[in-house]
């Protein structure tokens, strides 16, 4: 793969080079020029296919992304040399050139096998929940306005509508919310960690779980963000309630995974056990403070 790459990146340089100046290419320059191009591509699409779906599927989806924004980069690249005038590089030239030199690039890091692929997706969540926490913690402590930094309206003035307020009401179950959250974040922390350091991709079964870990990691993230939105003023405590049961919901799956995986030797079982405890705890608050919108 790696070196279907740099052929397709070194075509690219060709190509670009060949329409950045007059005269105008031959008839028969174009014609070697353009079966290069898309025998690279070729190329890079048949090593792609090669890569078996036995080996993991996040392996595979990160190469075909991969192998996608390059073919996508060429594309661009002959788009624009095809809509340019020949007179000089333009930059739009330059710009999709750099675009396939920079897609052909990424072929040095991606991950070698599934136990890698897994631990660079479940960083990837990982970071997008801590975002989420952070704005929600900001949020929180700036006061009874989560919308102060919003500047106001020049005609209407001085915003007065408690909608944009949290009531106190409010602030007990988003701390429960919170609570859920923090456990999310910690959960991905925890499961990168044990990938990591227990991992394998050396059998089918192996492979497979750390599939099925990486499936439900990814779906911690949007959870986190539903319900964070719902967390906004006006605060609709049956959505939050929805929302965070569906969040606890695919935490518990998440650590239920990870524990009848070969990434969760007897050593590990302690966190999975308190971090389940912790999820309950959070949701049962909640529970008891949306009880009357039931």
């Amino acid at each position: 793969l790696g070196q279907t790459f740099k052929v397709t990146s070194q075509e690219a340089t060709k190509l670009s080079l060949a329409f950045s100046r007059s005269p105008l290419t031959s008839v028969e320059d174009c014609r070697k020029l353009s079966e290069d191009v898309q025998n690279a591509i070729l190329a890079v699409a048949t090593v792609y296919h090669w890569l078996p779906k036995s080996q993991g599927t996040t392996l595979r989806k990160m190469v075909r992304d991969a192998t996608t924004e390059v073919v996508e980069g060429m594309i661009q690249l002959t788009e624009t040399i095809l809509s340019a005038p020949l007179e000089s590089l333009s930059r739009e030239q330059l710009i999709s050139t750099g675009g396939v030199w920079e897609a052909c690039e990424q072929v040095t890091d991606l991950p070698r096998d599934n136990q890698a692929a897994v631990v660079s997706a479940v960083a990837a969540c990982l970071g997008v929940v801590k975002d989420a926490l952070e704005e929600m913690e900001h949020a929180l402590v700036e006061g009874q306005d989560p919308y102060s930094d919003i500047m106001e309206d020049e005609d209407l003035g001085f915003r007065g509508n408690r909608d944009t307020y949290w009531s106190e009401a409010d602030r007990k179950l988003l701390n429960s919310c919170m609570g859920l959250m923090k456990a999310s974040k910690a959960c991905l922390k925890k499961v990168l960690g044990v990938v990591k350091a227990y991992g394998k991709a050396d059998f089918p079964e192996q492979i497979a779980q750390l599939d099925d870990l990486a499936d439900i990691a990814n779906e911690i993230s949007p959870s986190v963000d539903e319900l964070a939105l719902s967390m906004y003023p006006p605060v609709n405590q049956l959505a939050v309630r929805l929302n965070a049961a569906k969040l606890a919901s695919v935490l518990k799956k998440v650590l239920e995974i990870t524990k009848t995986s070969h990434v969760c030797p007897p050593s590990e079982e302690g966190w999975v056990q308190f971090l389940t405890d912790a999820v309950d705890h959070n949701m049962n608050k909640i529970k008891t403070f949306t009880q009357g919108q039931i």
